[in-house]
């Protein structure tokens, strides 16, 4: 059984003439008339009643006729969906982020994206690394954006931009004096950092060593977000580090927080795109990658 073979008998009941039924499906009416006898022996069962005036479906017949009908829209469909495919720009891209990236990259990568591919679904999410990582390998996600170093068998990475740290802290703390943080000797009673589970914390105390030692690391807090830890911050119940762009001061009144860059050597991280090396889009791949220049990443108000 073909889908030709499909194709001759669902014409040739709605003509009801081989001769018509032939010229619709461009072949000879020999050839058609072989075709259609072919099914019935090989389903075991007659399909149409011949005369030498017409030709009419079976009861049987009908059913198989209808079930032929919808086999060859759904083949249709398939066509179609082979056709969308071809567009890499068509078919929906779900892209995740870890939670210190996404709520500051994503409002204005977005538009990016929507600008640059208005015809391709979108479809973000927020998670840990280790979230992230499993539903890239499992094919949940098409490509996540990370910190490196991320490193996973047939994952590509692609660093998109490097972003510095910045020390956050009430305008009348006694460090805000200062013009310059050095990081390696950073020891703060008061210092406030995400949680275990987030790869931005492992990347702050490996950037501020002096936060590891045993006099000062049970006074550290913990908080479950950047936006927690900067609300800690402003509420003047310690200081913390932020990557650049979630260190927007405009939320709070005037002079209530203030940054301070580090000195150098400047800790910092590199912010990543990962996709699958099978991933068969690449065009989607390439739109992300200038979106996100675009976006001016470093620049970007919190």
């Amino acid at each position: 059984m073909t889908l030709t073979e499909l194709k001759y008998i669902v014409t040739l009941a709605q003509e009801q003439h081989f001769g018509r039924a032939a010229e619709r499906c461009f072949v000879s009416q020999p050839t058609l008339s072989v075709a259609v006898k072919k099914l019935e022996e090989e389903l075991g069962v007659a399909l149409f009643e011949r005369t030498k005036n017409a030709v009419r479906t079976t009861s049987l017949g009908e059913g198989i006729v209808q079930q032929a009908q919808r086999v060859l829209e759904e083949s249709e469909r398939i066509r179609e969906m082979a056709t969308a495919g071809k567009d890499q720009l068509r078919a929906p891209l779900r892209l995740g982020a870890i939670y210190t990236i996404g709520p500051y990259l994503f409002p204005h990568l977005i538009p990016q994206i929507r600008q640059k591919a208005p015809d391709m679904p979108l479809y973000i999410e927020e998670n840990y690394t280790s979230v992230l990582r499993r539903k890239l390998r499992n094919g949940e996600l098409d490509a996540i954006i990370v910190a490196l170093p991320f490193n996973e068998p047939d994952v590509l990475t692609l660093p998109l931009y490097d972003e510095p740290f910045v020390l956050m802290l009430p305008s009348n703390h006694p460090l805000a004096k200062k013009d310059a943080m050095d990081a390696a000797d950073l020891s703060c009673s008061d210092m406030l950092l995400l949680g275990e589970g987030h790869c931005f914390r492992d990347q702050v105390l490996q950037a501020c060593p002096s936060l590891k030692d045993s006099e000062t690391q049970h006074t550290i807090t913990e908080g479950s977000s950047l936006e927690t830890l900067r609300h800690m911050v402003a509420s003047g119940f310690g200081i913390t580090i932020l990557p650049l762009s979630a260190a927007g001061e405009g939320l709070y009144a005037p002079g209530m927080l203030c940054t301070r860059e580090f000195a150098s050597p400047q800790p910092m991280r590199t912010v990543a795109l990962a996709w699958r090396a099978s991933f068969p889009r690449p065009k989607a791949i390439d739109i992300l990658r200038d979106a996100v220049k675009q976006c001016n990443v470093q620049a970007l108000p919190a």
